[in-house]
């Protein structure tokens, strides 16, 4: 029998590691998550994924292996998610490829298990830099100008790739299609840079982007984004560092970056980046939760949407939960909030 003193608990199954580049990042989102999901609501069972995609032990013998700093090798512990179906809210914790761009979330979507987050189309729309602009081109938002560069055209025809470059005017980035946390990323000053950091990108992805830089160094703002099919946007922050741009180590090594939340904009920019955000997380058919990035120039006081992150990075110090600290919700409520959307389904 349920009494107040032993109530049902949900079971959550917590996934973290993963196979992309982000595979520590999701470790230490999920020892955040782990802590502050409450012990007398829910019980909470960890399965980590190896970088070589491999399912390994859960419940107590992944807690240990969460406080390494990656994890390999191992036996397989699931066939495919069968073993996730005890569980009534799987959090998928993964960033990157081969987890937050729908993989992950379709496999999910068959076995009818819920989850926090965007569904396959939300997740793969939003993890593809490409598509992400052209549904945010088709809604009206406003963007920088890109091309996109495909792995054997350009091995092809090298010269057609230096056209596009002068094109947009350097400098300018290339990033890979499908990455995050500014992996494969490089900043071009002149086109002597172009073929080493074209075949970078290429190595992470078979598609790229090259992205035009705006007319001054932008200041960069998020927000983060909260619920379902009637969302809700936290405060606006600033990120300020000194780096060229907002690369792996600065955003992931202590006193790189620094944060203002809220932001020092004017009142009316905020409440544009929160229209904008809102606007964005519902034509890509988004869910749960995401971050959302913006440039912003302060003397023409435009704003041009950078990127949508459907798993943002989640230890209790990383932006989107102390976006929605400063909104008054804890970082305990909003984990909790999260398991509370993904079961309420859409």
């Amino acid at each position: 029998m349920t009494t107040p003193e032993n109530p049902i608990k949900k079971r959550i199954l917590l996934l973290a590691g993963g196979q992309s580049g982000e595979h520590e990042v999701s470790l230490s989102s999920a020892r955040g998550v782990l802590e502050a999901l409450s012990k007398d609501e829910f019980e909470v069972t960890p399965l980590l994924i190896s970088k070589e995609g491999r399912w390994l032990g859960a419940g107590e013998s992944a807690k240990a292996l969460l406080e390494r700093s990656s994890v390999e090798g191992g036996e397989l512990m699931l066939e495919g998610v069968a073993g996730a179906r005890e569980f009534e809210v799987v959090f998928p914790l993964l960033h990157g490829p081969n987890g937050e761009d729908g993989t992950v979330q379709g496999l999910l979507t068959l076995a009818g298990i819920p989850f926090v987050g965007s569904g396959v189309l939300g997740s793969a729309v939003s993890m593809d830099k490409v598509m992400t602009k052209q549904v945010l081109q088709a809604a009206g938002i406003p963007q920088v100008n890109y091309r996109l560069l495909i792995r054997s055209s350009y091995h092809s025809h090298p010269e057609h790739a230096a056209e596009v470059a002068l094109e947009l005017g350097y400098p300018l980035f290339v990033k890979p299609a499908n990455m995050g946390s500014s992996v494969g990323i490089h900043k071009m000053l002149g086109p002597s840079e172009l073929s080493a950091a074209l075949e970078d990108a290429f190595s992470y992805d078979r598609r790229i982007i090259l992205e035009a830089m705006t007319s001054e160094k932008p200041r960069e703002l998020e927000v983060g984004i909260l619920g379902n099919d009637s969302p809700q946007a936290s405060v606006v922050g600033e990120l300020s560092f000194d780096a060229e741009f907002y690369d792996y180590d600065t955003k992931y090594l202590e006193g790189r970056a620094t944060e203002h939340i809220p932001a020092p904009v004017p009142e009316e920019i905020s409440a544009r980046v929160r229209e904008l955000a809102l606007k964005a997380f519902q034509a890509l058919d988004c869910a749960g939760l995401a971050r959302v990035d913006f440039f912003y120039l302060p003397s023409s006081g435009e704003l041009f949407l950078n990127e949508v992150n459907t798993m943002p990075g989640f230890t209790p110090t990383s932006m989107y939960p102390k976006l929605w600290e400063a909104s008054g919700v804890t970082y305990s409520a909003l984990v909790s909030r999260l398991v509370g959307l993904a079961l309420e389904g859409r």
